[in-house]
């Protein structure tokens, strides 16, 4: 076994320092780097989130609360700051949903399809995306585009998802004059329904279907 002095071992430490201790020392700034970065984004993710869920509730009161001029100019214009500062979050989608609801009431359908669009291309949830794709049918219906509207109804739905679609759908073709293709999606609207009951609406519509034949 070789023993060394300790000048021979300070030595032997300092080539070493020298040889691997920038690297080394690299790795372990950037290894901190890493977690601090991380628990650094993450809590600006949930700061964001924070804040995109407080000002879309108050989005929510002004357009809930009453049902005037002012609320709807309110209500779009935080719907409208949302979406901007707080962009690819849920809230933006559902502040861009609400903006188009606000532009339907104001008779303006070329901007709630512009939005519907947007928010199409935008979302990853399947369950949002057919609300979005069922108002944006509606948004067509109103200007003519019954078939257009038809086609946007491809992918797989169930439950009241697929109630609400085939419910949409029954609209479509009856004002197309195809009665009995409309009678069988009321038909599939109800079916797909746990409670028929929740949705008077829908045998209404068969009712008037039946009588008319």
């Amino acid at each position: 076994m070789t023993y060394q002095t300790e000048e021979e071992q300070v030595a032997k430490i300092k080539e070493l320092w020298q040889q691997h201790g920038m690297p080394l020392l690299t790795g372990v700034v950037l290894a901190l780097a890493g977690v601090f970065g991380w628990q650094g984004w993450n809590n600006y993710q949930e700061n964001q989130a924070a804040n995109a869920s407080t000002l879309y509730q108050n989005m929510l009161e002004v357009v809930l609360r009453q049902d005037s001029e002012a609320a709807r100019t309110q209500g779009k214009a935080l719907a409208e700051q949302l979406r901007e500062e707080y962009p690819g979050t849920r809230y933006a989608n559902f502040a861009a949903l609400m903006e188009a609801r606000l532009a339907v009431d104001n008779g303006d359908f070329a901007a709630a399809e512009t939005l519907l669009q947007e928010v199409l291309g935008d979302i990853k949830d399947p369950a949002l995306k057919e609300v979005a794709r069922q108002r944006l049918a509606r948004v067509m219906a109103e200007q003519d585009r019954h078939e257009e509207a038809l086609a946007l109804f491809t992918d797989s739905v169930s439950g009241e998802l697929l109630a609400g679609r085939e419910e949409v759908r029954g609209d479509l073709l009856l004002a197309l004059g195809r009665d009995a293709d409309a009678r069988a999606a009321y038909k599939a609207a109800l079916a797909a329904l746990n409670d028929p009951r929740s949705r008077p609406q829908l045998q209404f519509k068969l009712d008037d279907l039946a009588e008319e034949a």
